[in-house]
């Protein structure tokens, strides 16, 4: 469908990509990949035609479509659901609006026997005709069942577009693709404003797509679904291989370890080489066999190892003061959009150098209750923050608070204090903007160099309590990576918000579940959760029609704020006591040892023997005390 030839693109003098080649064909359902910046966005512009190459060739057969999802997109005011969905209908709507011109003509005209009114009747069935093979009379079930796929309920369908977020009208204009039957699908970061059970309805749709499928996304598991193609583009050129994400990574590697010992075998041969002709030239007898050898190393063909891209961000968030022991309080929180309760009465005590994660299905009130914290929207109930606390709020739409007009230079400038306003083109480096960069307007950067732009400027601002909604989205790999790196590595306190279970892998110490209006917390890290949940992964977290094998329940009141604040202590005292359980027992374990190899003069030492006697004495002092913390604790659950 699509030959691409020795295409370049070059901003600045500098090659985003430089006389790369390939083919794609149907069946195609390539995963585009590459760092933040590497040029996939600008290469989904170039195929779609809204950009042109520097030089190179694009060749595609006749009459081939190509539907193209763009990160930014733009929507007529005044427009519903439904409405907005039919303009993937252009050519069925002038169908449809022929036919009501024609009928009506029909229903006030009188002329019967003329030859004009039998014109007009051979004319609505040809338009008829035309607007049955165009799939004219499917297109209303067919847009609904897409709408109501991507998450849309059947109320929201007269609903206007302008009381939607953003994420909301990224759908539509995902469903207006869908509905389309292009032939070539361009999809950049489609996953971003979706839910888990609209993702895996997505990855349903597009694997059964017979056309060509190309997404630039940073969702591994999304990648690895529904590709069966990757095309890495770093540093300048591309490496493509018939594999999903998480295979070609293995299989490059593995091609990379190849070329290195390979090239580290022909290095070795020219050294030798190299050694004979400096031996043999000293000799006029063995002159012409040194010319030879010059000869044969200069026919030699270089083996190059593929080079990698392995520049990372460098970040780390320092904690301003230290916090009072309660960072956040709220009391009967409750929080209502309308008529529709997102949230309702909720209780929530959160103490210093927590580490907890928010997870639920969208719009059960996860970002609801993290803007009511930083006092971003108004509800009912009582929030209070703690002594000395400083938040820093990373939005789901950060990036779209920057002002795209003004330079990175500008925009961190703009946000430093007196204190910290020399140190901006340190912190840009360090966030990978160096040199030129920096004179660079927002607008020009990719949605990942957006967010990591935004992330450096928070850091101007002083932090003792991080509150992150979805933080990794637009974010490459390895900018995912280095990132979770810098929070478990915080000192301060962490609200997350995030439905990558990869992420979320050994960052929260505690997990609160958002479902029916209520929050219900979990003591333990996201795999235990899971664990408590029976789930095998996120996805069934998020799912809709989960069904989890449970014992059966009794009916339990509602657990009181003191009876929460009683929990919480009795679950840091038995922490503290098992700390001090596993501590007393490592150290016996060690006087065992001793015992065993030396044991007739350590049992003459009187002082050793007393202090053997009180360890085991204290240990099991201390087993008893967990047994009854233990059981005060689940009488409260």
């Amino acid at each position: 469908m699509l030959n691409i030839h020795n295409l370049s693109v070059s901003f600045g003098g500098t090659y985003l990509f430089e006389e790369v080649t390939f083919r794609l064909g149907a069946g195609d359902r390539v995963g585009l990949v590459g760092k933040n910046g590497a040029g996939k966005s600008t290469m989904l512009k170039i195929l779609s035609g809204d950009i042109p190459p520097d030089s190179g060739v694009i060749a595609t057969e006749k009459e081939v479509k190509i539907g193209f999802l763009r990160q930014d997109i733009d929507f007529v005011r005044g427009r519903t659901v439904l409405e907005e969905a039919y303009q993937a209908f252009e050519e069925i709507k002038r169908a449809e609006a022929k036919i009501e011109e024609i009928n009506e003509q029909l229903t006030t005209r009188t002329d019967y026997e003329s030859e004009s009114y039998s014109k007009l009747i051979e004319d609505l069935s040809d338009h008829t005709h035309h607007y049955e093979i165009l799939g004219g009379y499917n297109y209303v079930g067919d847009t609904e069942k897409i709408l109501l796929g991507l998450g849309f309920k059947r109320e929201d369908f007269d609903k206007l577009t302008d009381t939607f977020s953003g994420g909301w009208r990224m759908r539509i204009e995902l469903a207006k693709l869908l509905l389309q039957y292009n032939d070539v699908l361009l999809l950049d970061e489609p996953t971003n404003h979706l839910d888990i059970e609209s993702i895996i309805w997505l990855e349903q749709f597009l694997r059964n797509y017979p056309g060509v499928v190309i997404i630039v996304s940073h969702d591994k598991m999304f990648l690895d679904n529904v590709t069966n193609r990757t095309i890495e583009i770093s540093l300048g050129k591309i490496y493509d291989f018939n594999k999903p994400y998480t295979q070609y990574l293995t299989l490059r590697e593995e091609i990379r370890e190849k070329q290195l010992a390979t090239q580290k075998n022909q290095e070795k041969k020219i050294e030798q080489t190299e050694k004979l002709i400096e031996k043999f030239r000293a000799k006029a007898s063995k002159a012409s066999m040194a010319q030879s050898l010059i000869k044969k190393l200069d026919k030699i063909d270089r083996i190059e190892v593929d080079e990698d891209d392995n520049s990372v961000m460098n970040i780390s968030f320092p904690v301003s003061v230290t916090p009072g022991r309660v960072v956040v309080e709220a009391e009967n929180v409750t929080k209502k959009y309308g008529e529709k309760t997102i949230l309702s009465n909720i209780d929530l005590l959160i103490e210093r150098g927590s580490k907890i994660a928010f997870v639920g299905q969208n719009g059960q009130g996860k970002s609801t209750l993290i803007k009511a914290i930083v006092e971003e929207i108004d509800y009912t109930g009582n929030i209070k923050l703690g002594h000395n606390v400083q938040l820093g709020y990373f939005a789901q739409n950060q990036a779209e608070y920057l002002d795209g007009e003004i330079t990175l230079l500008e925009t961190m400038e703009n946000a430093a204090t007196d204190t910290n306003r020399s140190k901006v083109r340190d912190m840009l480096g360090a966030f990978l903007f160096r040199g030129d960069d920096v004179e660079k307007k927002v607008k020009v950067l990719s949605g990942g160099e957006r967010n990591r732009l935004a992330l450096c400027k928070m850091l101007l601002q002083p932090i003792n309590v991080l509150v992150m909604d979805e933080p990794t989205n637009h974010l490459d790999i390895k900018s995912k990576n280095v990132l979770k790196a810098a929070l478990k590595k915080f000192e301060g306190t962490l609200l997350l918000v995030s439905h990558d279970r990869d992420f979320l892998q050994g960052m929260a110490n505690t997990v609160y579940e958002f479902k029916d209006r209520k929050i219900r917390e979990y003591l333990g890290d996201i795999n235990f959760y899971l664990e408590q949940r029976n789930l095998q992964n996120m996805r069934e977290v998020e799912k809709k029609d989960v069904v989890v094998k449970e014992a059966p329940k009794e009916v339990k009141q509602q657990v009181s704020y003191e009876d929460q604040k009683k929990n919480k202590t009795l679950q840091n005292r038995l922490n503290k006591i098992e700390g001090q359980i596993q501590s007393l027992e490592s150290d016996i374990q060690k006087d065992d040892r001793r015992l065993e190899t030396d044991y007739e003069k350590l049992m003459a030492d009187a002082s050793f023997f007393a202090a053997y006697e009180k360890k085991k004495k204290d240990l099991e002092g201390l087993m008893e005390e967990w047994e009854t913390v233990q059981e005060e604790l689940e009488s409260l659950q």
